[in-house]
């Protein structure tokens, strides 16, 4: 079939390859569009540059447990339509459970799986966060899965020390709804809490507070707003009476990830 102008520039656009390679492509695969992209792939001439400089906010989000080691893994795209293609969503669940059972380098094996869908849905996908939690001693780890349109998009991991499996799961859950930043005050920035306490120091002073009552306005303001990111201040949401660190009782919350797709 006749190869036209705006059939090499499709493929460069597709692929980021030179006008040459691209009408070279064409060529070989009889004009078909998908043959010449899976030519250039296996010459090793297509690549993902053009798609990497393009916005990847959407994507999924898999977590797997496994035993003792639960792992989370993201995956992102451009699209929702890609994010919720069936290969897709597979890809990130296997990666997941890869993630799960050997550890973060387990992604590596998945380049070339990657690198195919690159090709088919033709946008900027690359991996986002990779973590994985193991127990020790006496702990528990528990998961929380929010999907939407059949792919995952907000994934909770909870460690529980001296707790039940039900805690950490309860903790999970709250967490996927609140979204908290940090599990502790202590690991917050001292630089965003020295802004927030100017800030309400401001605040305060713009709306008429005595002198005198200044520090400890700004200091109820600042609880507030640690309140809203720190886990083990915020109420819990299912009994908003008691805190994170009072559901808890007598175990140790050790540790949370959580991946929120479009954070």
């Amino acid at each position: 079939m006749a190869i036209t102008a705006k059939d090499v520039q499709a493929l460069r656009q597709a692929t980021g390859v030179g006008m040459m390679d691209a009408k070279r492509a064409l060529e070989e695969s009889n004009g078909d569009f998908d043959a010449s992209v899976q030519w250039l792939r296996v010459q090793g001439l297509a690549s993902a540059a053009k798609r990497a400089d393009r916005e990847n906010t959407e994507g999924c989000v898999a977590v797997v447990k496994d035993g003792d080691s639960a792992a989370v893994v993201e995956l992102k795209c451009e699209t929702d339509f890609g994010a919720k293609s069936e290969e897709f969503v597979t890809l990130a669940d296997e990666m997941a459970a890869a993630v799960a059972t050997d550890g973060d380098g387990a992604v590596a094996q998945f380049t070339s799986r990657i690198e195919t869908l690159l090709t088919t849905l033709k946008e900027n996908i690359e991996v986002g966060t990779v973590r994985r939690i193991t127990a020790g001693a006496d702990e528990v780890i528990e998961t929380y899965l929010h999907q939407q349109a059949g792919r995952g998009v907000n994934a909770v991991i909870v460690k529980v020390r001296g707790g039940s499996s039900e805690l950490a799961h309860d903790i999970a859950v709250h967490c996927a709804f609140a979204k908290p930043a940090y599990l502790t005050r202590d690991e917050v920035p001292a630089a965003d809490v020295d802004a927030e306490r100017a800030t309400f120091e401001e605040i305060s002073r713009n709306e008429g507070k005595p002198e005198a009552a200044l520090p400890k306005i700004i200091e109820g303001r600042l609880n507030g707003w640690f309140k809203e990111r720190v886990l083990l201040e915020q109420s819990y949401v299912k009994d908003e009476k008691q805190t994170i660190e009072q559901l808890l009782g007598g175990a140790t919350l050790v540790e949370f990830v959580q991946v929120v797709i479009g954070a």
